[in-house]
């Protein structure tokens, strides 16, 4: 494991769609406050929402988690890793099935890359509501490396499919 001697923000994209799945959600949480050299700082509100990929699927409870760490990127995804396979998440399985834990590094201070197992910022940020709405909930001034401030990227995805768990669900 590498660790630096500077702390730095990271953003980690929680996810669940089997096993109740907002338990899933918010036991992440808590493996998240107990990593090396990390400092758990906030969890965004819980939201629901559509299946990203395959539809005959579960719905999905969503979160963002902000933290500090001194852990370089790829040591940090070591141990998000390693609490999936904790949760019985098979190292392969299908591309957006269900699971019952997903964690993705977002963000992590202001590192740009493109390896093949590391991407950052995560390729699908601008894109998917489910990241951004969280995303915003905790950092909406974030300026994301190469793609702009979180507030500016939420206004450009649509909200349809997503709701927080504490608001009352639309029909």
């Amino acid at each position: 494991m590498s660790a630096r001697e500077i702390w730095q923000p990271a953003y980690i994209g929680i996810g669940s769609n089997l096993e109740t799945p907002s338990l899933q959600v918010r036991r992440a949480w808590e493996r998240l406050k107990a990593l090396p050299d990390t400092r758990a700082v906030r969890c965004s509100p819980l939201y629901r929402s559509r299946p990203f990929g395959p539809s005959a699927q579960p719905e999905f409870v969503n979160a963002v988690a902000g933290v500090l760490t001194r852990l370089e990127a790829r040591a940090l995804l070591g141990e998000l890793k390693a609490i999936e396979r904790s949760f019985g998440r098979p190292a392969e399985g299908p591309r957006w099935g269900p699971r019952i834990i997903d964690l993705d590094l977002l963000v992590c201070g202001r590192e740009r890359r493109t390896d093949a197992d590391l991407a950052l910022p995560h390729p699908g940020i601008v894109e998917r509501n489910f990241v951004l709405y969280p995303l915003a909930d905790l950092a909406p001034d974030l300026d994301v490396p190469g793609l702009g401030r979180v507030i500016e990227l939420k206004a450009r995805v649509a909200s349809e499919g997503l709701w927080r768990l504490d608001e009352p669900e639309p029909h």
